[in-house]
């Protein structure tokens, strides 16, 4: 049986015996790319709107890899592989944020580390309120690129 629940520092996380999906809201910018690879299990319209009754843990990784934002993360509970990162990639997406692919560390200007990760989403239009982070402000303010 699937649960829903919240953690310390993940905001929420959907589990069954074999994978816990973690869903960072802040982060997600709703490309629907999750949507697109597993709409059986990504359910938007549906609560909880992570629905991973019979669903294959292999798959549900796959679709979760796909999220550009890194928003969308998983643990393996049965002994299946983590997500690696990738070789570093940087891809500007027209009209919108850049995409980061990798092994990612983001530092403030002081040195602190604000996030690593494998998959985020950086602002290039200048509106976000979550900056370094893309929040879809791009969409209404007018963002060409």
């Amino acid at each position: 049986m699937s649960e829903a629940r919240e953690r310390k520092g993940v905001e929420r996380e959907y589990a069954n015996d074999a994978i816990a999906v973690q869903w960072e809201p802040r982060l997600c910018i709703h490309t629907r790319a999750c949507i697109a690879a597993m709409p059986e299990v990504f359910r938007p319209d549906e609560r909880p709107w992570v629905q991973l009754e019979g669903a294959d843990a292999d798959r549900v990784a796959d679709a979760v890899e796909r999220c550009p934002t890194g928003a969308l993360h998983y643990r393996r509970l049965d002994g299946g592989p983590q997500e690696e990162p990738d070789e570093l990639r940087v891809v500007p997406r027209p009209n919108g944020p850049l995409f980061l692919r990798g092994r990612i560390r983001i530092e403030s200007a002081d040195g602190e580390v604000i996030r690593e990760d494998t998959r985020v989403a950086l602002c290039r239009c200048g509106g976000s309120q979550n900056k370094p982070f893309c929040d879809g402000s791009h969409r209404t303010n007018g963002f060409t690129a």
